[in-house]
């Protein structure tokens, strides 16, 4: 069919093409099932010609996703590395692949790397379009990303990717139904009466080719009907071939047509299906599945269970598909052979949620296997759930598998399986049954010979007392590192030395704070990815809590980059609050903003994960003056308090102290704040004691100054407003800075209303003119409407970039300059681009001289 009123879209994904000179540009391309989308993406690629390398990969439509699936047709046209590291497995090795692939030699033909049907996209798909698009600033690259628009929800996380793909860089085609006169053209074209083929296709290019190419010049009411006219003219032998290669989703490959050969060239000659590259397929997704739902039940099992047979006897052939064929024979077994093996493929290049589909449904198919077995499908489960954040079902299948391991009387799983209740249970926020399964683990293994089980469980008590500020945690910690070097076990070695790095940082940020950095090296360098991730989280989210924010920035940074590169969900949104509430206190509120929400989006996990960007996001709008910002702070005190533990407890007691204060409760204040402030005194955090004393003070309530108080806090409530508010702007928190200026003099109140109406804190501004008139004190006027916070929003470190950018330097430079990593050096150059709206460095380079952001360093 001629691509009629794609035109338009083709010449833009032209101009994109061109664009990519100086720098990568992403093409969104969406609509319903049939609008074109596979179809404009070819004959723009046929268009591009010599000009462009393109390279293809498609998601397919399988029970369970394949992991990196687009990736794996890639690699076969790129071969080389890509292709021997897909086959290993390893997920950063097989992104840093693609990325010399793309940078490599053959850049004198610009690489255009369409992936499509992202609605079917496994997580490591979607996280390396998200990795892809990080780097674009630097990668002379055009992405085409295809999906259809009415088959992802709300949630759906390709929506949270898409958002999250730097915007001045992204064109979007949203490709529209046919008009009438199309239709009609098409139709004449065709020789056939117009009149009824758009009331019936609603101007769906798929189904207006289908029918046009129909040889009955009635129109089908529907697919369905479509296809079966098609099916109808067939013989027996072409009706079965047909059949066969609709229960294989995408294409079927020759060696699996081999008995089918005289119908399949039927199904050819009839139009009834398609040649590929490498196989044969139904012309769109569409006309397959309407002709695979046409198949009785019992037919449509033996072609499953023909496909499973000849897929199982070769090599090589991707286990996600024999699990999706086993699973709709009807073979237990198969699916029991099949399942683990493809969840452990997808757990190795980082697609948790899909390794826990393919043991969930090897669950489902184990009823009848012995106890043993199903033990440890629900222990591998669990801990694959883990690492996805699904801690509802990881705690669920671990307290199954404990009962089993009971029932059996194996005194050893017995304890792992407790240690690992315990951690799970404090996920979920029940930190008092964390601590009970956490001993008991310890006295089941102590009960017997002592093994690596045991060391692990003293880490456990380790990191539980660590995690609830007190100083035992090292006693644990180094009983349990003794014994795992006693049995060479590296795994829990490290997770030892996590606990006690992060309890001594507590009380020595950089002593502690370097055994941090030296433990998450030796962790990444042995491949155990959650240690690594968690030793630079506890230091980036510490540093966070005490306001030592170029640390903090600098962690966070390269810590996001890590746990997102493995798909470690949890981690990553419990990381993005933190760096909300980071940008929070430097004045980047929209960026705060965006961190808070990306923190909170998707499958809601309960516990008391999220209350730290709830805290940030209810703080900002009570600032704003906007609405339900108490709704969001109430919703993260329950969890909060229920988990009893500073890092959850302090935010959230402060956020509603702040919030009483800004709506004129100071005795409702006062009365949060002294809660939150009895627990930070109970482990002694000092910033958290300092911010809640704060309160209690400024709403009027005498407070002992002690030295446990945070320094800026002590020396406000001690009356020396200039000094708090110097160690502040020394800090670079402008609002905090604004706090303490508002409890000095005349001049000082003027100046910190000049920065809070600056941020657009109008909800605090209104709180502080009010404090004004109270006093009798002259109330200086708000700002105009025209006048603004600074747009652009940068960080420091995002200033201190786009200086050298502005320089002429390039990445490695900057990175070393800065002494920063060149991944965090192309974070913060994608960033620096969206937050001034220019898809260039040397357009963004001129921003900045125009805006003046270009300061002496």
């Amino acid at each position: 069919m001629d691509l009629l009123e794609r035109d338009g879209a083709l010449a833009d994904l032209d101009a994109l093409l061109a664009d990519t000179a100086g720098g990568g540009r992403i093409a969104v391309v969406s609509g319903e099932a049939g609008a074109g989308k596979s179809s404009l993406a070819a004959a723009f690629a046929a268009m591009a010609g010599p000009r462009a390398w393109v390279l293809w990969g498609a998601c397919d439509p399988l029970l369970t996703p394949r992991a990196l699936g687009p990736l794996h047709d890639i690699a076969r046209e790129v071969g080389g590395a890509l292709r021997e590291r897909m086959a290993a497995g390893e997920r950063s090795a097989v992104f840093d692949a693609l990325l010399d692939a793309l940078d490599g030699p053959r850049q004198r033909r610009r690489p255009v790397v369409v992936m499509e049907d992202l609605h079917w996209a496994d997580e490591a798909t979607l996280d390396l379009v998200a990795f892809l698009g990080r780097r674009l600033a630097v990668l002379r690259v055009l992405l085409v990303l295809t999906y259809r628009d009415d088959e992802i929800g709300p949630d759906h996380q390709l929506r949270t990717v898409l958002a999250g793909l730097p915007r001045t860089l992204v064109r979007r085609f949203p490709l529209a139904p046919l008009s009438v006169q199309a239709v009609d053209e098409l139709a004449r074209r065709a020789g056939r009466a117009s009149s009824s083929v758009y009331a019936v296709t609603g101007g769906n290019p798929l189904l207006v080719t289908e029918v046009l190419a129909a040889t009955d010049s009635a129109v089908p009411a529907t697919v369905r009907d479509l296809v079966l006219s098609r099916l109808s003219a067939l013989s027996p032998q072409g009706r079965e071939a047909a059949g066969f290669v609709a229960v294989v989703p995408s294409q079927a490959e020759p060696a699996l047509l081999a008995s089918r050969g005289a119908g399949v060239e039927e199904c050819l000659a009839g139009g009834v299906l398609s040649a590929t590259a490498d196989g044969v397929a139904y012309r769109h997704e569409l006309l397959r599945r309407a002709v695979e739902q046409e198949l009785s039940p019992v037919r449509r099992a033996a072609l499953h269970a023909d496909v499973l047979a000849q897929l199982a006897a070769r090599a090589g052939v991707d286990p996600a598909r024999l699990v999706h064929h086993a699973h709709h024979a009807g073979d237990a077994a198969a699916v029991l052979r099949w399942a683990p093996v493809a969840a452990v493929r997808a757990a190795g290049v980082g697609a948790n949620k899909q390794a826990a589909a393919h043991y969930e449904l090897a669950l489902r198919h184990a009823a009848g296997a012995p106890a043993v077995e199903r033990a440890e499908l629900l222990e591998a489960y669990a801990t694959v759930a883990y690492l996805a954040g699904q801690i509802v079902e990881a705690l669920a299948a671990r307290r199954q598998a404990l009962t089993l391991r009971e029932q059996a009387g194996d005194t050893v799983r017995i304890g792992e399986n407790l240690r690992w209740v315990s951690r799970l249970s404090w996920w979920r926020g029940y930190t008092g049954q964390a601590r009970q399964a956490g001993v008991r683990a310890v006295e089941v293994l102590e009960s017997i010979a002592p093994g690596p089980q045991l060391a692990m469980a003293y880490s456990n008590l380790s990191q539980l007392h660590m995690l609830a500020g007190e100083a035992t945690a090292i006693e644990w910690g180094e009983r349990a590192i003794d014994l795992a070097r006693h049995f060479g076990d590296l795994d829990t070695e490290v997770h030892a030395l996590v606990n006690v790095g992060s309890t001594r940082m507590a009380r020595d940020f950089a002593r502690g704070g370097a055994e941090l950095e030296r433990v998450a090296a030796l962790a990444a360098a042995a491949g155990l990815d959650d240690h690594a991730t968690r030793a630079l989280a506890n230091k980036a989210c510490q540093a966070v809590e005490w306001c030592d924010f170029d640390v903090a920035e600098d962690v966070l940074d390269r810590v996001l980059d890590f746990a997102e590169a493995r798909d470690l969900d949890g981690y990553v949104r419990h990381l993005l609050g933190f760096r909300a509430a980071m940008l929070l206190a430097r004045g980047d509120w929209a960026g705060a903003r965006a961190d808070a929400e990306a923190a909170m989006a998707g499958r809601d996990r309960p516990g008391p994960s999220r209350s730290t960007a709830q805290v940030v996001l209810g703080r900002l709008r009570a600032r704003r003056g906007e609405p339900d910002a108490v709704d969001i702070l109430l919703d993260a005190e329950g969890p909060a308090y229920e988990a009893d533990e500073m890092q959850f407890v302090g935010p959230v007691s402060t956020g509603l102290a702040e919030y009483h204060w800004i709506a004129g409760d100071p005795a409702r204040s006062a009365a949060e704040a002294r809660r939150g402030y009895e627990v930070a005194v109970r482990v002694g955090h000092a910033w958290f004691a300092g911010q809640l004393a704060y309160w209690q003070w400024r709403a009027g309530e005498p407070i002992p100054v002690t030295e446990l108080i945070a320094l800026p806090y002590r020396l406000l409530i001690e009356g020396d407003w200039r000094g708090a508010a110097a160690e502040w702007a020394r800090r670079g928190c402008a609002y905090a800075r604004a706090e303490a200026l508002s409890c000095g003099d005349e001049e000082a109140t003027a100046e910190a209303l000049r920065i809070v109406d600056g941020l657009g804190a109008v909800g605090t501004a209104r709180r502080l003119r009010a404090e004004l008139r109270d006093k009798g004190a002259r109330v200086p006027r708000g700002p105009r409407p025209a006048t603004a916070a600074h747009p652009t929003g940068l960080t420091a470190r995002q200033r201190e970039v786009l200086t050298l950018l502005a320089e002429g330097l390039s990445n490695a430079d900057i990175a070393a300059r800065l002494t920063l990593s060149a991944k965090t050096v192309d974070h913060h150059v994608s960033a620096v681009l969206g937050k001034l709206g220019v898809p260039s460095r040397g357009q963004a380079a001129a921003a900045a001289r125009r805006l003046g952001l270009l300061a002496p360093h």
